[in-house]
């Protein structure tokens, strides 16, 4: 291997303070806009727009306080296996939850 490959195998990446700070001040802005969000009656939706703005928040953490954003291909590859297992599950238990005969028995 390489000098130059080893050292790029082990550079990490910087990331300044400022990038931090408006990464904090967006999750407290989507807090703000859950929490004002439960105040508005929007029948069949307050879950989907609530659930929609926690994925947001997710993301982003994800990505930057966990540094997913710079990782390696490896890194983001096992974060993508496990987003997709999640996905897998809720699919499966959203199927089972569907196709019961609820009050039939």
């Amino acid at each position: 291997m390489s000098e130059q490959a080893h050292h790029d195998e082990h550079e990490h990446h910087i990331v300044s303070p400022k990038v931090y700070v408006v990464i904090f001040l967006a999750l407290l802005a989507l807090t703000s806009l859950t929490v004002g969000a439960s105040f508005i009656e929007m029948g069949i939706f307050n879950p989907i727009v609530a659930l929609g703005i926690a994925v947001i928040k997710a993301v982003l953490v994800v990505l930057f306080f966990m540094h997913v954003k710079y990782s390696t291909k490896l890194t983001k590859l096992t974060v993508g296996a496990g987003v997709f297992t999640f996905f897998i599950l809720i699919g499966m238990t959203l199927a089972d939850y569907f196709t019961r005969a609820w009050g039939r028995w």
